[in-house]
């Protein structure tokens, strides 16, 4: 009978080496806690076969070895006890304990046979009834099973430990933003100023990021806030009036954007201003929104006033092809098909003006709300764009949600549309003339935000991303 014992620190790391010692058809005897870790008793599957031999057997050799029970007493006590492994020891104590005090009590004969040695024999022992066999109970279960048991146990535990992470981390960015919230709003109760200036961000439509951006960087000795926030906002928006004008430059040119947004009027005007300067004969004027003829008509009708035919492509090859055919001239506009940012062919027009000599200028709707201008930013891939035309601004009430959109993707202003006389409403803005419209405002007293309600605004989660997308000009 071979039994070992194996220790290690946990139950699978013990069962690994037991498998490694016995084989996976191990059987493990017990398990307990020990100093070290866990403590397993495990033997090889031949030696349970050893054991249930050798009991089965014990009957008939202890008969054989026993004397014909010269003392009923033992046998009568046998029977009592049972003889299980601790009632045997017990009946042993008991038995020299009687033994020691008979010879006590009787006097020292000198015929009397002297005390049994050590080394007697075992068969002078009494006879003694064997264990039986049902008394014996070992735990066989296979290794195999324990490893697949312990192997769920853990893969259970992993989980739930790491759902508790997932959990404590989300609590501690609640935790986080709430603070960060409370401690903005305190800012505001201490400094006039910058409760000040908040309520002119938002009446002029920036994003709560941008609004929390400035007010932090805004300087204890400062005089006027309003005018060194519009510093700030200056200095970040990239506007068009240190270069050249495009209808000056020339160029190939597309206007993309949402439908509704004012493309086609857009183009209109930006080729009679060239034809205003240059001529029509070196303007070309190609359209791509083969969706609503009403569009195409608009864009003819301009170009039969100025003398421009206008030419229509269906496809990425027949682009290419008029853009072969018109490289002679200066100027060359694209007007496309407006298509709402989240349509699944907006990518397909994408790809469509992917030639490399042809410039994209987004047009956005100023009177948008920031949330749609964003997601317009996002899905046009503003970072692409040569620049923006903000058009509409005749019709915004706030210009600020265009602008902080401008300054987060960094994306120029080229020009800007204020009417539908063309080319009368064609202008060119500076970074200056665009924030003081913008912080210029009046809103509407059902629109206007008190004091105290400023805090529901900021209040709510925020992003620390989104305040990290600015500019690093903007003041830390």
């Amino acid at each position: 009978m071979n039994i070992k014992r194996f220790t290690a620190r946990t139950p699978r790391e013990a069962l690994a080496l037991v498998r490694q010692a016995f084989g996976a058809d191990a059987v493990v005897l017990s398990t307990r806690p020990s100093a070290e870790g866990v403590e397993v008793l495990a033997m090889a599957p031949d030696s349970l076969a050893q054991i249930e031999q050798v009991h089965s057997n014990a009957p008939v050799a202890a008969n054989q070895a026993s004397a014909p029970a010269p003392v009923t007493e033992v046998q009568d006590d046998v029977e009592a006890l049972s003889m299980s492994t601790l009632s045997f020891q017990d009946y042993v104590r008991e038995r020299m304990l009687k033994r020691r005090q008979a010879e006590m009590a009787q006097p020292a004969d000198p015929a009397s046979p002297p005390p049994r040695a050590a080394g007697t024999s075992a068969a002078a022992m009494p006879a003694v009834a064997p264990m039986r066999r049902e008394e014996i109970r070992y735990e066989q279960t296979p290794l195999r099973a324990l490893i697949n048991v312990q192997s769920q146990d853990g893969a259970d535990s992993l989980r739930r430990e790491q759902l508790v992470l997932n959990e404590l981390r989300q609590v501690k960015g609640l935790i986080e933003e709430r603070f960060g919230a409370l401690a903005f709003m305190e800012k505001l109760q201490r400094s006039p100023q910058r409760a000040s200036l908040t309520q002119k961000l938002l009446d002029g439509g920036f994003s709560p990021a941008l609004i929390r951006k400035l007010v932090e960087g805004l300087p204890h000795d400062c005089a006027d806030e309003s005018a060194w926030a519009a510093s700030v906002l200056e200095r970040n928006l990239q506007a068009a009036e240190s270069e050249a004008a495009i209808e000056e430059a020339g160029g190939i040119y597309a206007l993309i954007g949402a439908t509704g947004v004012g493309k086609t009027t857009s183009t209109a005007k930006i080729a009679a201003a060239f034809a205003t300067r240059h001529g029509s004969g070196n303007l070309g004027l190609i359209t791509l929104d083969a969706y609503r003829v009403g569009a195409q008509e608009q864009l003819r009708t301009y170009g039969r006033i100025l003398g421009v035919p206008v030419h229509t492509a269906h496809d990425r090859a027949s682009l290419e092809d008029l853009l072969d055919l018109l490289s002679a001239k200066s100027m060359v506009l694209i007007d496309t098909a407006g298509m709402a940012q989240r349509d699944g062919r907006t990518r397909e027009l994408l790809e469509m003006l992917g030639h490399r000599s042809i410039q994209k200028l987004l047009v956005v709707n100023a009177a948008a709300q920031g949330e749609t201008i964003e997601d317009v930013m996002i899905s046009y891939h503003a970072a692409t764009c040569r620049g923006m035309i903000v058009s509409k601004i005749d019709e915004a009430v706030k210009l600020g949600p265009a602008l902080d959109a401008a300054i987060r993707h960094k994306l120029k202003v080229i020009g800007v549309a204020n009417g539908q006389r063309v080319p009368e409403d064609w202008h060119r803005l500076s970074g200056q003339a665009l924030v003081q419209r913008a912080l210029r405002v009046n809103v509407n007293p059902s629109w206007r935000l008190d004091a105290d309600e400023v805090s529901l605004v900021f209040a709510g989660l925020h992003s620390h991303a989104a305040a990290h997308a600015y500019s690093a000009a903007l003041p830390a």
